[in-house]
């Protein structure tokens, strides 16, 4: 597996998986499911897979209750998914950062005092601190994954077709997993303006 490839989803969770079973031994398969916000039966055959590995035991505890402890197996195995994780993360911000205050030196030096940003996650916070350092100016944050009115960096996260209406300067897609599903949602909501993102996202 190369360090710098990125976590796939059952990677992923199986790292969340056993971080909250080394946690805590006397969890029940609907505590794991709740903590990590995933369908009861997805814990179960995830723990399933876990045990026939090696990497996690059964325990049994007073009035019928189960718990899972991580082997010492499983412990290096949480290890392994942490270095990944963590190597993955750390080359995402270095490359991502540049790329970013890159893309708004080009657009300051053409002029450019303020942009939008599309797209919440944690790329967005990597392309705010970007914007900073370069003293642009965040007009507008939009995206329609399930925001809530809630607010990003100062601003209210807008759906995306007010966010347009809204936008003042340049808008910057600013997530890396939904770069394609976010510039169709812009062009559906009427943006007619060229959208920008770092060269990793384009």
């Amino acid at each position: 597996m190369n360090d710098n490839s990125p976590p796939s989803q059952d990677t992923h969770k199986t790292f969340l998986l056993l971080s909250e079973i080394e946690k805590e031994e006397k969890l029940s398969q609907r505590e794991l499911a709740n903590r990590l916000g995933i369908a009861l039966g997805l814990v179960n055959s995830y723990l399933k897979n876990l045990v026939n590995k090696g990497f996690v035991r059964v325990k049994a505890f007073p009035r019928n209750r189960y718990g899972y402890l991580l082997t010492p197996k499983g412990i290096a195995e949480k290890s392994r998914l942490a270095y990944h994780h963590l190597s993955y993360f750390t080359s995402l911000y270095t490359t991502t950062r540049q790329e970013y205050v890159d893309l708004f030196k080009r657009l300051k030096q053409q002029g450019v005092d303020a942009v939008s940003f599309c797209g919440v996650d944690e790329v967005a916070e990597i392309a705010y601190m970007s914007l900073q350092e370069v003293g642009l100016r965040l007009s507008t944050v939009m995206d329609d994954d399930d925001q809530d009115g809630r607010e990003l960096f100062g601003s209210r996260v807008l759906p995306i077709a007010e966010g347009v209406r809204c936008a003042e300067g340049r808008i910057v897609i600013t997530s890396l997993k939904r770069y394609d599903e976010l510039k169709d949602e812009l062009s559906r909501s009427g943006c007619k303006d060229e959208v920008y993102g770092p060269r990793s996202l384009t």
